[in-house]
């Protein structure tokens, strides 16, 4: 096989296997099948409350209380000493497991039969999801009631154990429902200026007002959006246990979807609801998506002037695009869920929407690509191919026209690899996948891929066998042959060790791809992708650029063969990142894989000096066999997660949940969420360059701050979520909330000391 169709298979390859893997949802039981609760007088002034736990499941001490009615006065709660626990989001704690017994000492008021007892608890699963906190109230019948069970006993209601209590009880006395029972939704149009949207929670369940949003898919010219929350259906005030003060629905409500038109014709489409509601008393499910179709007849065209205001969105928040979570029920828990706001309670119903990226338009967001483009040059994953290009553009014997060749060859490889980047993330987006920009380096298989492509690079400019982007006597004759082929890889490989950086102005540019209309979304991409080749253009185009390059000589040779090692270091590097999504026994399989492709590009070099056709042979042998290693990666099991609660850089953070940053929130600390990746490199110089200080250290601790981390190296649909909320098209993503509520601020990607320890102390309320 020619040199440059198996680099170009190795390119292909890569890009084609860049999907994303499918995350399974963890599924609870209910929570009543799992801490089965009852309780009975066992003397005149002692009530016994009984859980019995399945195995794999734990209650906690701190988050267990019970309290008596006036019935039962002066009651108090005994519990026994639990098994100590390092918890990473209550620090150290006791829990329960297998049965928890407690005592309820108190005075029976005269003549009462019975007490109700209010029952609090929450608890988690060994797995690392937990329920939200639960309460159940119980009659408990008192010694002298004929209760059939000798004077002492409980009382039953409908059945069950458990009595219903209201709202503020939060009771349940069912297994949670399926999610198409437990929310129906159906759109129908009227007219065709307007839809009309109906909600029907199931009974004992109800949606959140301002988790509500709607995307009319019907074609160009046609748009939906929900009204302002002050002409949404009046929702009642709750008390949420995850979100505090809320509005929701308990009933059945119709909502008018005004529908905004630039054309009059009739259209067939989809309404795109988002939603998200929970069980009272019960699990909350995530963040939910459906697709409704509807058809609607011809229309009116709507006035410019009533369109303007409907870009801007409403007061409630709610036309963002919605999520792609999936359907099924999950507890909203201290581990990986979407269920709960990064807002704080608040006195009124309304919540602060979460701090997102601002989105330019396209012009603006064209010139932050080009300039991301230029910058994205300097970072350090792309310094060793424009080390690397610049040395094979200094050599001389070139003419004015071969030069432009080399550069326009280049920028052809960048600028293609960089559409077809683009092309297969925004189909996938537009499949309901939620990626962001370094997405492929979460595929083991892309991963180990890659590391080998660079190491072959490595071993290229290290002579043990040539490419066609060589450089020096011998190089030049390969160039001659096949300079352009060779130009053109490089900038394939630029870019494609370029997707782990992220560089100043690319964030606001690729927010815009992946946001707006496809036709823009890839012009940003080829734009990012014009700024990453512009320094070799002018290099090709503009001979005063030119003659700024060294003049060629032996030196150049040397220089040539110590470049190798920056492509060994970037090759461990992928290696680390492979270790990290599938541990040690993926290493191992990627070694065999590099072994194998060293002794095919040494008996393929064998081969062009003259050997015999067995050195072909056996080069293709062993290339072929490298594909066997390398099959193994996707399906090797994911190594287990590290404790939670972890000294990242020295200093001691908690891992991120949507549930544990609601409850720092709830308490009024300042958090500082920082998600990150293995594989991104402008994620680890900030973590070296600030997070590692002991100037930051100092910061959290005057700050009185959480330092939270979400690790983005594999898929993790909860991250993606956060991301997608925040408008982020990728890590890292810094956020600093501050004390006692209100929005957070998103810091630049790119950070400081200087500018962590001032977001940090005005957070803190300190400047």
């Amino acid at each position: 096989m020619p040199l440059s169709r198996f680099r170009r298979w190795l390119a292909g390859f890569a890009l084609a296997m860049a999907l994303p893997a499918v995350a399974a949802d963890v599924e609870l039981p209910p929570v009543d099948e799992v801490f089965v609760l009852s309780a009975q007088a066992t003397a005149p002034d002692r009530i016994e409350v009984r859980w019995q736990i399945a195995k794999g499941y734990y209650l906690y001490r701190h988050r267990t209380s019970v309290k008596a009615d006036a019935a039962f006065t002066g009651a108090k709660l005994a519990l026994p000493t639990g098994d100590k626990h390092r918890d990473e989001f209550f620090g150290d704690v006791e829990t329960y497991r297998r049965q928890l017994v407690g005592t309820l000492r108190g005075t029976p008021a005269a003549g009462a039969a019975t007490t109700t007892l209010t029952v609090k608890y929450q608890g988690c699963a060994d797995a690392g999801v937990c329920y939200p906190p639960q309460t159940r109230t119980l009659k408990v019948a008192l010694p002298g009631e004929a209760a059939g069970d000798g004077g002492f006993g409980f009382a039953k209601k409908g059945g069950g154990l458990f009595g219903l209590g209201g709202n503020d009880a939060g009771a349940v006395d069912a297994a949670p429902l399926p999610v198409e029972r437990a929310f129906t939704s159906e759109v129908i149009a009227d007219g065709g200026d307007r839809l009309l949207l109906r909600l029907t929670p199931a009974k004992g369940y109800y949606l959140y007002r301002d988790k509500l949003s709607v995307k009319l898919d019907a074609g160009k010219g046609l748009s939906a959006s929900l009204p302002p929350a002050s002409k949404l259906p009046k929702a009642q005030p709750y008390r949420d246990e995850h979100f505090g003060n809320v509005a929701v629905y308990f009933d059945q409500v119709e909502i008018a979807l005004p529908v905004t038109r630039r054309v009059t014709d009739a259209a067939k489409g989809t309404l795109v609801l988002g939603l998200q509601g929970c069980q009272d008393g019960g699990i909350c499910y995530p963040p939910m998506t459906r697709r409704l179709a509807v058809s609607l007849p011809a229309g009116t065209v709507t006035p410019a002037a009533a369109i303007a205001p409907a870009a801007g969105g409403d007061a409630a928040g709610a036309n963002a695009d919605p999520g792609t979570a999936s359907d099924a029920p999950i507890a909203a828990a201290p581990a990986s869920d979407a269920t709960a706001s990064d807002a704080p309670p608040s006195g009124d119903a309304e919540r602060t929407q979460p701090p997102q990226q601002q989105t330019r338009g396209l012009l603006g967001s064209l010139l932050l690509a080009l300039l991301g483009g230029l910058i994205l040059n300097l970072m350090p994953c792309v310094l060793p191919v424009l080390s690397l290009k610049a040395l094979a553009l200094a050599q001389g014997g070139e003419s004015p026209q071969r030069a432009r060749n080399h550069a326009l060859a280049y920028t052809a490889g960048v600028l293609l690899s960089f559409a077809a980047l683009g092309a297969l993330a925004l189909a996938l987006r537009k499949a309901g996948l939620a990626l962001g920009w370094g997405f492929q380096l979460q595929q083991p298989l892309v991963v180990g891929v890659l590391a080998l492509v660079v190491f072959a690079f490595g071993l290229s400019l290290s002579g043990l066998w040539y490419a066609n982007v060589g450089i020096g006597q011998r190089g030049s004759a390969l160039i001659r042959r096949g300079g352009m082929s060779g130009d053109f890889f490089t900038g394939v490989l630029a870019v494609v060790l370029a997707t782990p950086c992220t560089a100043p102005f690319m964030g606001a540019a690729l927010a815009y791809a992946f946001t707006g209309p496809a036709a823009g979304g890839m012009l940003v991409f080829l734009m990012l992708g014009l700024g990453l080749a512009l320094p070799f253009l002018l290099i090709g185009f503009v001979p005063a650029f030119a003659r700024l390059l060294p003049r060629p000589g032996a030196w150049m040779e040397t220089l040539k063969q110590l470049l190798a090692f920056p492509m060994y270091v970037t090759a461990a590097w992928l290696v680390f990142v492979l270790a990290s999504l599938r541990g040690a026994e993926a290493v191992w399989q990627w070694l065999l894989a590099a072994i194998g492709l060293a002794f095919a590009a040494w008996a393929w070099m064998r081969a062009q000096q003259g050997g015999r056709n067995r050195w072909r042979a056996a080069a293709l042998l062993a290339l072929i066999a490298t594909a066997w290693p390398l099959a193994t990666l996707h399906g090797l099991p994911k190594p287990e997660a590290a404790p939670a609660m972890a000294a990242r850089n020295g200093i001691a953070s908690i891992a991120f949940s949507e549930q544990a940053l609601a409850d720092l929130r709830a308490q009024g600390r300042v958090v500082l969420v920082n998600m990150t990746a293995d594989w991104c490199v402008s994620c680890k110089v900030n973590e070296k360059a600030v997070f590692a200080r002991d100037g930051f250290r100092a910061a959290i601790d005057a700050a009185d701050a959480v330092y939270m981390t979400g690790d983005y190296t594999d898929v993790d649909p909860s991250i993606t979520a956060y991301l997608e909320r925040h408008k982020a098209v990728g890590v890292p993503l810094y956020v600093v909330y501050p004390r006692g509520g209100g929005e957070g601020r998103i810091l630049p990607v790119i950070l400081t000391p200087g500018l962590v320890e001032d977001a940090l102390a005005q957070a803190a309320g300190g400047r």
